[in-house]
């Protein structure tokens, strides 16, 4: 995935709307528009810094989809989700979930 899948997931992973991430980033809303809009639009490296920021990811990220092997590992935005939803569970439901993946690795192999 390029810049505009990138960040097309993240906002929608952070439920940020592109007004919001405007005027948080002090990016004008148009330009965010164009690089979700726009194939191949790519944002300087000065506003790809400012809305990785807010986003809380990386520019590499945003542009490749990967980060760099020499930093912490990324999720995606559907496994940060899954994470955050296992997170407001309680220990005795997190053990569940954690058996049942188990149980299923098992299966597989």
């Amino acid at each position: 995935m390029g810049f505009k899948e990138n960040l097309k997931a993240e906002l929608t992973y952070s439920g940020m709307l592109v007004k919001e991430l405007a005027a948080l980033s002090g990016v004008n809303k148009h330009s965010i528009d164009n690089y979700l809009n726009t194939k191949n639009r790519m944002p300087s490296a000065e506003i790809a810094v400012k809305i990785a920021r807010i986003l809380g990811v990386s520019v590499e990220y945003l542009v490749t989809g990967r980060e760099s092997p020499h930093k912490e590992v990324v999720f995606s935005p559907e496994m940060r989700l899954l994470l955050k939803n296992i997170e407001e569970l309680d220990e005795k439901d997190r053990k569940t979930i954690h058996d049942m993946v188990q149980f299923l690795k098992n299966q597989k192999k």
